[in-house]
């Protein structure tokens, strides 16, 4: 393996996996207190009320960490990356 190789890291796949990632941790945190994870997204996307997000396991303040345009930006760019 060559390690005199240079990575390169684009800043827009770094955000998109953190969205990722903290979205899903989001997801099972709600799903796991019984919680339709779905409609407490949609909750607190829409509203930008982050009492649709469960505090259990850091979940709200997680979420808290992201602008709401960039959660729905990789959304669609997700939803449309087949058409």
């Amino acid at each position: 393996m060559d390690t005199e190789k240079t990575a390169l890291f684009h800043l827009e796949d770094i955000e998109k996996a953190s969205v990722k990632k903290i979205v899903k941790e989001v997801y099972h945190s709600l799903e796991e207190k019984g919680y339709n994870p779905i409609n407490q997204l949609v909750g607190y996307i829409i509203s930008g009320d982050p009492g649709y997000i469960s505090s259990y396991q850091d979940a709200r303040k997680k979420i808290l960490e992201l602008d709401r345009s960039k959660i729905i930006e990789v959304l669609l760019k997700e939803f449309t990356k087949d058409l």
